[in-house]
């Protein structure tokens, strides 16, 4: 596969200076005009609207559930294929290339890009949820309370970090290895060549960042609510839609300035902020909560993960009826893969100088096991609370799961200061995501350029925010998800493919190695014969 010249590498791709707008207009513009279309029908429709989404929310996942489903898992197998084939050793950005980060510093980014906000919803709302309609046991059973940390395992385990693995190694790859556009049109490069940079690769382009907005505006909607809901159970403030697009205007506004300061003073500091905040959170309720009962529960939860794996992974509502797909796990792999441009971007990015088999297993298993002891730090700790009759904390989720985290931690000590820490929190995880959300797109829709103007990622910030806003005020958390998981279904498909044309590049890269090596091989055989020669003839 022919390499383009050093001037076409990601890094390189710098904007001029003092301009506010340097775009790739036929990525940049049909994105925006679809966005435009779909806010002001939102507003237009206005009740209708809320009809729509969920109608279409159900519609796909029942027609698609069985491509989600056998999608992620296929991310799975091409993950570990690639990490345990003779691509292994190949190392993002050459032979030579040395890693630009420590591990620990490493295994930290990776956490820290992956689910902050969704992490904080959902590590008591969903254990509850399970525990109160398990889908594979008898409601109030033993069954029931392992059912509920397995399905939780399921769906912020290794499938979710497979679809980020793949998404980020295929972006990582042809980026520094092939010396491409750090875009999505050049993870096809094998399959359509220069075609890439025509209407094909536009089109590419137009669903990543489609599906990257409303990735990130289900996890700007869910962050609201959150925080919505924490400032109700707090300072008694009523969590009404119009609290919960106040907070996003707020939040965006300051997503803006963090844009403006840059990434070492805005999302750097913000992330460091986050990381070390989320550690105390954990830590505290390790150690005012059910201490042996969390790791007790982190250690089983695990094993019965990997013991029921294939089923848990392969289970499609098929013999049964019922809305669990839709409302859980078709929802879980739509969001991730939606998220993925962003989250796979970010890590490409960070990635530089490490092997494929390190990347993949580093990717796969790390914040894997991390985001397992944050599941079973408050989850666990709920279903202690609820089992043994000390809390009803089951009640609380099925009235409003968006209270869930603040009812827990209104259990133990400290829990005013810990419910303000959390609010902060999920905040701070707003504004980072946002922020560097904005940067992935702005990214998509300049060419590949990595120095966009500041107005331009003012911009998208700003557009991230108003879609969170409007789909809330259209139809709620049902809107978020319906916007996931209609720009999900596309996506998959696109996914599927890159893996392929990941398999076609890595296969040239290999062959190219092999080549280097046996003709060094053949230079110093041949050095070796001649000082032999010499030496004869002397």
């Amino acid at each position: 596969m022919a390499t383009h010249e050093s001037e076409d590498r990601p890094e390189s791709k710098k904007t001029g200076r003092g301009k506010i707008f340097e775009i790739h207009g036929p990525v940049f513009w049909p994105s925006v005009i679809l966005i435009t279309l779909l806010i002001v029908g939102t507003i237009i429709a206005g009740d209708a609207a809320d009809e729509a989404f969920e109608a279409a929310r159900v519609n796909i996942s029942d027609w698609a559930s069985w491509l989600f489903v056998a999608g992620v898992n296929i991310f799975i197998g091409f993950s570990l294929y690639f990490a345990f084939s003779k691509f292994g050793n190949i190392r993002l950005g050459g032979q030579d290339a040395e890693p630009d980060f420590s591990n620990m510093a490493w295994f930290a980014m990776l956490f820290s890009a992956g689910m902050g906000i969704g992490l904080m919803f959902f590590a008591v709302a969903e254990p509850m949820w399970h525990l109160l309609y398990p889908p594979h046991a008898e409601e109030g059973t033993i069954a029931a309370t392992r059912d509920a940390m397995g399905v939780t395992f399921l769906h912020w385990g290794l499938h979710a970090w497979a679809v980020y693995a793949i998404v980020g190694l295929a972006l990582a790859f042809f980026a520094f290895n092939r010396k491409l556009p750090l875009s999505f049109r050049s993870v096809f490069y094998p399959l359509l060549g220069d075609r890439i940079n025509g209407w094909i690769g536009d089109v590419i382009d137009i669903l990543a960042v489609l599906a990257t907005l409303f990735g990130l505006a289900t996890s700007l909607g869910i962050g609201a609510a959150q925080a919505g809901a924490g400032m109700e159970y707090v300072f008694g403030l009523e969590n009404t839609t119009t609290l919960q697009v106040i907070i996003i205007a707020a939040v965006t506004a300051v997503a803006v300035v963090s844009v403006v300061l840059g990434i070492d003073k805005g999302v750097k500091v913000l992330s460091e902020f986050n990381i070390r905040v989320a550690a105390l959170f954990l830590a505290f309720i390790l150690v005012v909560g059910p201490t042996l009962y969390i790791l007790g529960t982190f250690i089983q939860s695990f094993g019965h993960y990997l013991q029921n794996f294939a089923s848990y992974a392969t289970w499609n509502e098929t013999f049964s009826e019922g809305s669990f797909m839709t409302d859980w796990t078709v929802f879980y792999w739509a969001w991730w893969i939606s998220w993925s441009p962003y989250v796979g971007m970010f890590i490409a990015r960070i990635s530089r100088g490490r092997t494929i088999k390190e990347f993949v297993l580093g990717v796969l298993i790390v914040p894997t096991i991390v985001t397992f002891l944050w599941m079973s730090g408050f989850g666990g700790s709920a279903l202690f609370l609820e089992t043994n009759g000390i809390a009803e904390i089951a009640a609380a989720v099925e009235a409003d799961q968006t209270t869930s985290l603040f009812v827990l931690l209104d259990q133990f000590p400290f829990a005013l200061i810990m419910s303000v820490l959390a609010i902060i929190l999920v905040l701070s995880f707003f504004v980072t995501s946002s922020d560097s959300g904005s940067l992935v797109i702005d990214g998509l829709t300049s060419g590949g350029k990595l120095d966009a103007p500041v107005g331009q990622r003012v911009f998208w910030a700003t557009t991230e925010g108003a879609v969170a806003a409007v789909l809330l005020i259209g139809g709620g958390l049902g809107a978020l998800q319906a916007g996931a998981i209609s720009t999900g279904l596309p996506f998959v498909i696109v996914l599927l493919i890159m893996c392929y044309s990941l398999v076609q590049g890595l296969g040239n890269e290999y062959n190219e190695n092999l080549s280097d090596i046996k003709s060094k091989e053949r230079e110093t055989y041949r050095d070796l014969i001649e000082k032999t020669l010499k030496k004869q003839n002397k």
